[in-house]
């Protein structure tokens, strides 16, 4: 009886382990594939605020953005 109730509680400790890192490999994947904010987006916010980017700037703020992700 109670190795029946260890073995499941291990088996599911060990399904949410391994669903965690399942996940994160899809959820990177997905980002890398369709980035939530792209050079243009950046282009078109900066402009709204009153100024034109350079493309040093674009860049400099992509690479910010894809650091922290």
């Amino acid at each position: 009886m109670f190795h029946d109730i260890l073995m499941i509680v291990i088996g599911l400790i060990i399904g949410l382990i391994i669903g965690f890192f399942i996940a994160r490999y899809l959820m990177k994947k997905y980002m890398k594939k369709n980035p939530p904010i792209n050079e243009k987006m950046i282009e078109v916010m900066m402009s709204s605020m009153g100024r034109k980017p350079s493309q040093k700037q674009v860049r400099q703020i992509m690479n910010q953005m894809n650091r922290y992700m």
